[in-house]
């Protein structure tokens, strides 16, 4: 496959300017044994389940989430949507994260105005998160995005890569967005990703997924290559599972750290799969699209940030609390029907750290 070539002076503009120092205050780190200061960042990743206004914009996807269409999907359900999300993002907090994450990746969200609704929820908006946002190409109308709280992450540069398939020329999908920035005053690479569905079989569709995740390697080796030392977070519905070719072939995220070698990647939702932990399910069985992969300078500290821990926020309040699908994700529509709910995939999230000197 050709895929579209990212230029290294682009990114290379992404990587100057460093100096921003997080306001963050430091918190002794009880694991560190030494009583040593550290700094904890949460990033996160979120599908917010067809984030969609009640404006008609593209005539056929878009119509069912219109008052006229088959959801009547009008102001009242548009913002108990807003408001159900806005919940579920301000309970991603921790004793160390009291603010949330310092990042948070988005996808199947229709434009910037429902993102700026999001944030400017009640629930979250002294937060003060910011958007960054882009039109992709996708059929359905969706994208990706990034949202970010500026007192932890300074965006400096973003590029936004199309996954070209010569074999489909008509074929189009969620563009790539890769945010360089500065969080925690550290370098960092953001690649949030929406990558092909399943639709007409795993198996028959797998090769769409390999293809979206060689064009991540190929934006990761960019970034590397201009810059070593950077830290990589690669996150997103990769619709496919961390033991699948796209992601343990083609992307090359291993499910042990003690694998992860130098240039290489480290999946730490690899092994919650393994122990039945899941952020989607079909048919009863449950899936870890939503994944957030590290590079090796990320697992070893060679950036100055360190990666911490990983996890699904599959709290109780995101389930399905009775019925047939009890314990389920507590999706907005089922069977057709309106159920108030959050989205159909649980957050997940990793925790990096920093010793403050």
């Amino acid at each position: 496959m050709n895929f579209r070539k990212i230029s290294l002076s682009v990114l290379l503009a992404g990587l100057i300017g460093w100096g921003l120092a997080s306001k963050a205050a430091p918190a002794e780190d009880p694991a560190s044994g030494g009583g040593k200061k550290m700094q904890m960042f949460g990033v996160a990743f979120y599908n917010l389940e067809n984030l969609f206004d009640t404006i008609n914009n593209n005539g056929k996807y878009d119509h069912e989430f219109s008052p006229e269409g088959k959801n009547r999907w009008d102001s009242h359900k548009y913002k108990s949507k807003i408001k159900n999300l806005s919940y579920a993002i301000s309970q991603m907090t921790t004793t160390a994260t009291p603010m949330g994450p310092a990042i948070i990746g988005c996808s199947e969200i229709e434009n910037r105005s429902v993102l700026e609704d999001l944030v400017n929820a009640e629930a979250i908006k002294d937060w003060g998160l910011k958007v960054i946002h882009h039109d992709s190409p996708d059929r359905r109308g969706v994208d990706v995005s990034l949202l970010y709280n500026p007192r932890f992450f300074r965006p400096i540069r973003t590029t936004n890569h199309t996954l070209v398939v010569p074999e489909l020329p008509y074929f189009k999908t969620r563009d790539q967005m890769c945010v360089v920035g500065l969080l925690g005053g550290d370098r960092v690479a953001v690649i949030v990703n929406h990558w092909p569905s399943r639709r007409g079989g795993s198996k028959e569709s797998s090769w769409l997924r390999e293809s979206a995740a060689s064009l991540t390697r190929q934006i990761c080796d960019s970034l590397m290559k201009v810059d070593p030392n950077i830290g990589i977070i690669i996150m997103g519905d990769l619709n496919d599972d961390p033991s699948d070719r796209s992601c343990s072939v083609t992307l090359g995220a291993v499910r042990n750290p003690e694998d992860c070698k130098e240039g290489g990647f480290y999946n730490p939702f690899w092994k919650k799969l393994d122990d039945g932990i899941g952020s989607y399910i079909y048919r009863g069985q449950w899936d870890l699209f939503d994944q957030i992969i590290i590079n090796y300078n990320l697992l070893q500290g060679k950036s100055g940030l360190k990666f911490r821990s990983a996890e699904v926020l599959n709290k109780e309040f995101l389930k399905q609390q009775d019925g047939q699908y009890r314990g389920y994700p507590h999706r907005t529509f089922s069977g057709g029907a309106w159920t108030n709910g959050y989205s159909d995939h649980f957050p997940t999230e990793i925790y990096l750290v920093k010793e403050v000197k």
